[in-house]
């Protein structure tokens, strides 16, 4: 199959209503190519398994359902295995092991992707690119704030990848700030 942005934007939202859900897709989908660039490689690859790690969400919300729907969902209609094998890999619970540097990284800025949108709609002017790393820091103790966020799978994130936290928080809000206009944040 040839790969195409505009195919997977076209399947994520006959899937995905929620304004939420699109704005985290697109957010994970700019870290992504932004690390895809960093790192000399496919930024259309990445870019897609960013936009679809969560696609089948809202129509299988269960852990015995999401992502496993949307696995299927992908190999049928013929989307490569890395791609899958990285959206399978986003979840723990699924047993799908991380063995490549995108699926690493799609683990790795899953969670914190959403915290960030989170301290960014909290703070007055509601903007991304004035999101402190200090504040981050702050607000990832405080269990209270955006209490869905899995803390856990942020700290195995970063550990996988081998990156310095500070660095690659730090990389997150400048990836999404990039697209701050689309997500309105």
């Amino acid at each position: 199959m040839e790969l195409s942005r505009e195919a997977a934007y076209a399947l994520l939202t006959e899937y995905t209503k929620s304004d939420s859900l699109i704005k985290h897709a697109l957010s994970v989908e700019q870290v992504m190519i932004a690390y895809a660039r960093k790192h000399g490689e496919d930024e259309l690859r990445w870019g897609i398994a960013g936009l679809l790690h969560d696609f089948d969400y809202e129509k299988y919300p269960t852990l015995e359902d999401h992502p496993m729907q949307g696995m299927k969902i992908l190999t049928d209609m013929g989307y490569p295995k890395d791609i899958i094998d990285a959206i399978g890999g986003h979840a723990e619970h699924t047993g799908v092991k991380r063995e490549t540097l995108m699926a690493k990284t799609l683990f790795a800025v899953d969670e914190l992707s959403g915290f960030l949108l989170a301290c960014a709609y909290v703070r007055p002017d509601k903007s991304i690119a004035n999101v402190q790393l200090k504040s981050v820091k702050k607000k990832l103790k405080d269990k209270a704030f955006a209490r869905a966020v899995n803390r856990s799978d942020i700290e195995q994130g970063i550990k996988e990848l081998e990156i310095d936290k500070d660095e690659h928080i730090q990389f997150v809000i400048n990836a999404i700030a990039e697209i701050s206009d689309v997500l309105g944040v």
